[in-house]
């Protein structure tokens, strides 16, 4: 789980408004936006009377107030949605495998059904049919809907030939103790947004789409800090308390495309890859109990940085640089040498570096009365191998955050770039 690791791309939880578009299409004379006017930037908070002033109230005409409701995600573009843009405050993974007998064809329709979907849905728009109503009086809410294919869909659909060596199965690590049941799968989903009934409208409403083509392998939901939560725009914190996601790859850096994006040219990824990414999906959870016995300072000591301000131990802001060669007064590193952020470091890995952008989860209470909780690991990334790969063999030789945390279910995807209009995700590979 890489100092990285546990992130937000763009600093996430400030980012969510930057994949937003302004546009609507009108409803009966005025848009679903028009009606939605709260304060939600600001983090303006309306007493007992401001209470009973709903968006039904709303004047026609009248400019509404910024709302985390009307943020709005692109779903055709050169990249799938959910990748670049901010942490959401709700998220599903699901997995599909394809039902017996089901081919190509089928997979196609799937896919084609599944876009039109998604396209609806992020604008805010109803089911094309058969609608739960579940999401009515929302928002677009930053959904987002993005496709990835496992490495059996190749064989279930007869296009193995197109199946990228990228895909290999990932090899075993130490702090490995998956659950082949909630691992891999031949199709996988990741829906995220800000509102949780919007996000739960998205995953009923791509299960419905699925229909007799495909079924659920494995399910699994997540949250994040809602944006706006904080008194001004920073870094998330996962379960643990850490600051999370510090020196995740922003797209600002000039080799932001290299590192996370298939290139649309001299690759040795199949063409239908083109400005796609990997995904590896990860369940990690967080052994809480035995962590949260440690000292505060302890608990640096393992991680490597500041538990209240992200900063390494070498002095500093959360941004700074961390010195690795520093010393204290008796000669000891001052970042230990088993520290997370240390071993995790691109400067540490060949230059190895991937975007995370995950969910927390809390699934109860297990059987021996332990938290089952911890974190949805995703990260993003060209090339897995040199990505995810290359940095979890280096933690698993002696990351001291490994003593605290149990990877229970992992999944490897090939998510292909974004649809054109008119087109569905997956479309060059499935009728290339």
């Amino acid at each position: 789980m890489p100092d990285q690791s546990i992130p937000e791309a763009r600093n996430a939880e400030a980012s969510p408004g930057e994949a937003v578009s302004e546009n609507t299409s009108p409803r009966e004379g005025i848009s679903r936006r028009r009606l939605l006017g709260t304060a939600g930037a600001t983090g303006l908070v309306l007493g007992a009377a401001g209470a009973a002033v709903g968006y039904a109230s709303a004047p026609a005409g009248a400019t509404p107030l910024t709302s985390l409701g009307e943020d709005m995600a692109m779903f055709h573009g050169k990249h799938q949605p959910g990748i670049t843009e901010g942490l959401q405050a709700r998220g599903h993974l699901v997995a599909f495998d394809l039902a017996a007998g089901a081919s190509r064809k089928e997979a196609a329709a799937l896919l084609r059904r599944w876009s039109t979907t998604a396209q609806r849905l992020m604008a805010g728009e109803s089911a094309a049919q058969d609608d739960t109503d579940v999401a009515r009086d929302a928002g677009p809410s930053s959904l987002t809907i993005t496709f990835g294919f496992g490495n059996s869909f190749f064989s279930r659909t007869g296009l193995e030939k197109q199946r990228p060596a990228s895909l290999d199965p990932l090899p075993d690590f130490s702090s490995d103790h998956l659950d082949k049941a909630r691992s891999n799968g031949d199709l996988w989903v990741q829906i995220g947004a800000n509102d949780a009934l919007v996000a739960f409208h998205a995953l009923r409403t791509i299960q419905q789409d699925a229909g007799s083509a495909a079924k659920v392998r494995w399910q699994m939901n997540g949250f994040n800090r809602t944006p706006g939560a904080t008194a001004h725009k920073m870094t998330a914190r996962n379960l643990m308390g850490q600051l999370d996601g510090t020196r995740n790859p922003k797209p600002t850096e000039s080799d932001f495309d290299k590192r996370i994006f298939v290139p649309a040219s001299g690759s040795s990824d199949p063409a239908w890859m083109a400005n796609g990414s990997y995904a590896v999906v990860r369940r990690i959870r967080m052994l809480l109990d035995d962590w949260e016995k440690l000292s505060n300072g302890t608990q640096e000591n393992v991680v490597g940085r500041r538990k209240s301000t992200g900063a390494p131990l070498s002095g500093g802001g959360e941004t700074t640089a961390m010195d690795l060669e520093k010393t204290d007064a008796k000669g000891a590193l001052v970042v230990p040498i088993n520290a997370h952020a240390r071993i995790a470091r691109p400067d540490q890995n060949g230059g190895a570096a991937m975007l995370r952008r995950p969910f927390s989860y809390h699934d109860g209470i297990a059987a021996d009365g332990t938290p089952d909780a911890g974190l949805l690991f995703v990260c993003w990334q060209a090339d897995p191998l040199r990505g995810f790969v290359t940095v979890q063999r280096k933690l698993d030789r002696g990351d001291a955050l490994s003593t605290y945390i149990r990877h229970e279910a992992s999944g490897l995807f090939a998510v292909p770039g974004g649809a054109a209009e008119g087109e569905y995700v997956g479309q060059r590979l499935l009728e290339g």
